[in-house]
């Protein structure tokens, strides 16, 4: 058997690589392939073999016979070898069992003076673990890591991993993520970003660093989860005294499955959530353009809205029932509180507490806005008292330069909240990061460990062509509306009120036309009778005689 560069033939046991770089291979099922390097240099003490797949697991061993001590499972696993003295070539074995597979994989150098990536693992099975432990749920992903160790020579024993009297607490963790392009599943895609985070160099050169962590700090990072985005982390640990640093390996997620036989990554969008929010999405098209026009229906969906978001948190936080359950109650329930809000306003035809209501959303969507910008990133809002004073001062605040000036609160509003309801609606098809704009609070609203993730979102073309469609859209709209309604009145009068002048003027004025249409019992009564004459047989003519005079 030769040795092979770069892609593995289907009938090749043995993987040559080259120190330092990634390259392609192809596993065969049920096959163990042997990982050759040689000539490693003396001035590398330790190396570290990974192997990246995208959504199949496989198994790294120092041995041919693995076990938990002496390998590792995963679709971004690798082991750390520390090299003896003297030792230039190392053997490792890779495998994915029962399923064939192509992936990437590479063994990157480190010397004595880099820090040594998860050089003090106390609670996993192998001795050094520079793996990243990535686990994700539909609100969040939680990274977990074993601590670094200083680095050291071959043949020394390992330094004293004692975090608070020792020297490890020079080391500092950085934390990264890279946002893979928006609704890109392909395999290749991935293959060609992973290396990018894999070596400090280029990951300082086209990252930015999202949090930093000390050696005092808990070794877990909580982040927002974005299902069907895909996503690469990775930590560099640096040594602050020697100047040096070393990446750990690097983990990848969609957070969602692929192998799922629902809401898997390519059919994420359900059905019950596309038709809620195109429905919703139509909605908030005619109400950007025609709102205050059409205020009954403005009403009701904002009283929809309402009502349906309430209750859908409240019933998620209370009970376990389906989700497509939950949206379905949460659409019935929104359906009676935009009855609700229509009633009140026929019959009371209040202006102050119809608008107050429509304040209230308004003020929502730009306290979620707020929080979306760099600002929400402050540390100061992982407190969740602080942060839901803030956010509710927030939905408070932003309606009051409208308090007399109730028609240009409910037009500035219609155009606001309809046009990001079209934004909502494309996201059920095209991923968008402004959904999480709402989607966020929500989560946060949900879940009670979501207040210290880090809720950053990709913002690629696509999210501003989307933000360009909402811009176009909301000044579009109020701009119409304002222009349409400058000789109107600010609001049409109270329907009850309406009502009634029109009945006793009805009762009053004989020569009004209406006033002779029949009492309702009356038509309902003449309608029964022709309806049961249609049924009813005609007599037989017979036959019939002139008559004689």
């Amino acid at each position: 058997l030769g040795l092979i560069p770069g892609r593995v033939k289907p009938w090749a046991s043995l993987i040559e690589f080259s120190l330092g770089k990634f390259q392609e291979i192809y596993l065969i099922k049920n096959v163990s392939f042997e990982a050759i390097l040689q000539n490693i240099p003396e001035n590398v003490t330790y190396i570290i073999f990974q192997v990246h797949t995208q959504h199949t697991n496989t198994t790294i061993s120092f041995n041919k016979i693995s076990t938990r001590e002496t390998s590792k499972t995963g679709e971004d696993t690798g082991l750390l070898l520390r090299l003896k003295p003297k030792q230039s070539t190392s053997v490792l074995y890779v495998d994915s069992f029962n399923q064939s597979v192509s992936a990437s994989a590479a063994i990157l150098p480190y010397n004595e003076k880099d820090p040594v990536p998860g050089g003090c693992n106390l609670g996993f099975d192998l001795t050094h673990d520079p793996n990243l432990y990535l686990q994700y749920n539909l609100y969040e992903a939680i990274l977990k890591f074993v601590p670094a160790n200083l680095g050291y020579p071959r043949g020394i024993s390992t330094p004293s991993c004692d975090f608070d009297s020792g020297q490890n607490y020079r080391l500092r963790y950085d934390i990264y993520q890279y946002f893979m392009p928006e609704n890109n599943l392909r395999e290749d895609v991935i293959y060609t970003l992973l290396p990018k985070m894999a070596h400090v160099q280029q990951i300082e050169e086209d990252e930015e660093t999202i949090m930093t962590l000390i050696s005092q700090d808990k070794k877990s990072v909580t982040l927002s989860s974005i299902p069907g985005q895909g996503v690469i982390y990775n930590i560099i640990v640096r040594d602050l005294i020697l100047n040096t640093s070393a990446p750990y390996i690097p983990v990848h997620t969609y957070a969602c499955s692929f192998t799922a036989k629902m809401d898997n990554c390519y059919t994420l969008k359900r059905i019950s959530t596309r038709i809620l929010f195109v429905s919703v999405g139509f909605a908030g098209l005619f109400i950007c353009f025609f709102g205050h026009r059409f205020l009954k229906v403005e009403l009701f969906f904002i009283g929809f809205i309402l009502s349906s978001f309430l209750f859908f948190v409240l019933i998620t936080r209370t009970t376990s029932l389906d989700y497509d359950i939950r949206l379905g109650l949460a659409a019935l329930v929104g359906f009676v509180g935009g009855s609700l809000l229509l009633t009140c306003w026929w019959r009371s035809g209040s202006v102050v507490f119809c608008m107050a209501l429509v304040g209230l959303v308004f003020g929502f969507l730009c306290s979620s806005l707020f929080f979306f910008t760099p600002f929400g990133y402050l540390k100061i809002f992982h407190v969740d008292s602080i942060f839901w004073v803030i956010f509710l001062c927030v939905v408070l605040l932003v309606p009051l330069p409208f308090i007399k000036y109730p028609r240009a609160l409910n037009i500035t509003t219609c155009g606001f909240v309809g046009s990001y309801a079209v934004i909502l609606a494309i996201n059920s098809f095209v991923y968008t990061s402004l959904a999480y704009i709402t989607l966020n609070i929500i989560k946060r609203a949900l879940n009670d460990n979501f207040n210290t993730a880090y809720t950053n979102v990709p913002f690629q073309m696509l999210d501003y062509i989307m933000l360009t469609v909402w811009v176009v859209l909301f000044v579009s709209g109020i701009v119409l509306q304002f222009h349409r309604e400058r000789n109107q009145p600010l609001f049409p009068s109270n329907p009850y009120e309406t009502w009634k002048r029109d009945r006793e003027r009805r009762q009053t004025n004989i020569l009004d036309p209406s006033h002779h249409i029949p009492p309702l019992k009356e038509r309902m009564k003449s309608s029964m009778t022709l309806l049961t004459q249609v049924f009813t047989k005609e007599p037989s003519a017979g036959e019939s005689t002139p008559l004689l005079l």
